[in-house]
């Protein structure tokens, strides 16, 4: 059975990273999965799903973005981009003396950062999973920012409470929350430690004119070994929009003439956190990916 580790980490800015560790002892030198989340998601949000994977042998991390569980945030709410999200895992990863990761399992934010964190810091990754992402920013879009209003209302209220149901709604839909209403509830707890100033720090990223992942994919998929895409069917428009994003790993892989094609898997009657809603199929898929040899 795997022992978790809860720790925080120290940035030389003085922010602190909330995160966990599960690990078999009788395997120190087990390959390592790094789990990144969505905006408005804890690390815990990952619980049901780690055992999944420790049991195959794997360590895993999970962690939490500035603002989220006990993570800090910055001075500066405006300041955070996906670069920095990217360079916090990195000095994590440092501080936890990890040169190498078996698999990054991103959704969403986490999958953002997972591809900048590709281009970025070349040949750390072996097997990159991308899940439930947008492209870029509204601005580099064309779409309105549904970001600012939300943080607006949550400023008004004072609190997250009607920020972290509605989106749940939009995530899940109410059938699912009303069917599932242990696991739902347990999903909420868990967002509702997101603070106002976490939600507002991240949203920063995901406003910023530099948030643009497609100039990135082929520099990602040269830098990976593996790379699988996943997707909620109900999660707007993103089973067609993200194939844009595949074709860019899949062209950097090929230039290295790794592999052929990327696989790309739409989880039926699952939303924006696929490994929530989707869980069982969500992880049938991935542990197929993640098998070793």
């Amino acid at each position: 059975m795997a022992t978790i580790s809860r720790q925080q980490f120290s940035l030389p800015s003085s922010r602190i990273i909330d995160y966990a560790l599960w690990s078999e002892s009788s395997n120190p030198n087990a390959p390592v999965i790094l789990l990144s989340n969505s905006l408005c998601a804890p690390y815990p949000t990952w619980e049901r799903v780690v055992p999944e994977y420790t049991s195959r042998g794997f360590t895993v991390i999970a962690y939490s973005f500035p603002g989220h569980g006990g993570s800090t945030t910055p001075e500066d709410l405006s300041s955070t981009n996906f670069e920095s999200l990217a360079d916090d895992v990195q000095a994590l990863l440092n501080h936890l003396s990890i040169e190498r990761l078996h698999a990054w399992i991103g959704v969403s934010m986490g999958a953002s950062t997972g591809i900048v964190f590709a281009a970025k810091y070349p040949s750390i990754i072996q097997k990159l999973v991308i899940c439930d992402t947008i492209s870029s920013s509204p601005v580099n879009a064309g779409t309105d920012d549904v970001f600012a209003p939300r943080i607006a209302a949550a400023r008004k209220a004072g609190k997250m409470d009607d920020l972290v149901e509605g989106t749940m709604d939009r995530w899940f839909g109410r059938a699912w929350v009303d069917a599932n209403p242990e696991e739902a509830n347990r999903v909420r707890q868990i967002m509702l430690t997101t603070s106002i100033d976490g939600f507002e720090t991240c949203c920063a990223a995901l406003q910023s004119k530099s948030y643009d992942l497609r100039p990135l994919t082929v520099k990602a998929g040269q830098s990976v070994d593996e790379a699988l895409f996943i997707v909620g069917d109900k999660d707007a428009n993103l089973p067609e929009s993200m194939q844009e994003l595949r074709k860019g790993v899949e062209q950097g892989l090929q230039s290295k003439g790794i592999v052929s094609h990327v696989d790309f898997h739409v989880i039926k009657n699952a939303g924006h956190v696929c490994y929530v809603d989707g869980f069982d199929e969500f992880i049938a898929i991935t542990t197929q990916f993640l098998k070793q040899g």
